[in-house]
């Protein structure tokens, strides 16, 4: 096949030094800096730049780009992208994207699915893109409007360059518990780092720290607009967490040891659910 990558920062680029690396396809890739696609060309990730007269060519476009740029993008070349083709975005939150560019696709005759790969680093852009980003990862599709055999096709893309879970679901769905399983997690990172604490804490962290605000340095431009693009749901995750924080913070502050060892046991018993334990 022959596929398009729309962006090569840091999850594009990884696409396509995986696919060119792992499989038969033909990558092109485009990116705003001309100097991310002649790096891409460079170490082989990308078979040749992504044009508008090769976009027709391409049986699968993966467009890894912001949620409103990729809204944007897939808009202004609706008319390039061949009948028949599939397009995946790979954006964290999927109810804006998929509500503007399901009725576009199904009028232009191309099918576009809200796909979201779950892999990534702390860091961003094509220097740190690495074929093994998405080795045992999940790819999370939103993709009721497509056939089996659409899903196939997407699968076969996909499993050779590392992924072993494909999650079926809704865009609804998929913001919910996105909000909760990483839009949260940055927050909470981000948020913990600011204790004036931190800065003098050299020689007093282990593990347990380096966990929680690895990813505290994030990229703020695009995280505001992935928290502004699903407002609902993640200001209900931060409103559970602060709730719960406070039961902490009284049991502590009025020395209830009953109190507290009670919190402590109901995380420690969630968790073991969480994890399959039997307890």
């Amino acid at each position: 096949m022959e596929i398009g990558i729309i962006g090569l920062g840091l999850i594009g680029g990884s696409l396509a030094k995986a696919i060119s690396r792992n499989t038969d396809h033909t990558v092109y890739g485009y990116d705003l800096d001309e100097n991310v696609v002649a790096k891409a060309l460079l170490v082989d990730a990308i078979e040749q730049p992504l044009t508008d007269k090769i976009l027709p060519r391409c049986d699968i476009i993966i467009v890894a780009l912001y949620p409103q740029a990729t809204i944007d993008y897939v808009k202004a070349h609706a008319d390039f992208i061949g009948k028949g083709a599939i397009i995946i975005d790979c954006g964290g939150v999927k109810r804006v994207v998929c509500e503007q560019l399901i009725p576009l696709s199904e009028k232009k005759g191309f099918l576009f699915i809200g796909g979201h790969p779950m892999a990534g680093l702390e860091h961003s852009g094509f220097d740190y893109a690495r074929r093994g980003l998405f080795n045992n990862a999940s790819m999370v599709l939103c993709a009721n409007n497509g056939s089996a055999e659409d899903i196939e096709k997407i699968k076969d893309l996909f499993t050779p360059i590392g992924f072993t879970n494909f999650a079926m679901t809704t865009p609804d769905d998929h913001d919910k518990k996105i909000a909760f399983t990483s839009q949260l997690a940055h927050v909470v990172s981000n948020a913990y780092i600011k204790s004036p604490t931190a800065m003098v804490h050299a020689g007093f962290s282990a593990g347990s720290y380096k966990d929680l605000t690895r990813v505290a340095k994030l990229n703020e431009h695009m995280w505001t607009e992935l928290f502004l693009e699903n407002p609902d749901y993640l200001s209900e995750e931060i409103d559970t967490l602060i709730r719960n924080l406070q039961a902490y913070s009284k049991a502590i502050k009025e020395n209830d040891a009953d109190m507290l060892c009670d919190l402590l046991r109901d995380g420690r018993e969630k968790k073991a659910i969480i994890d399959g334990e039997i307890f």
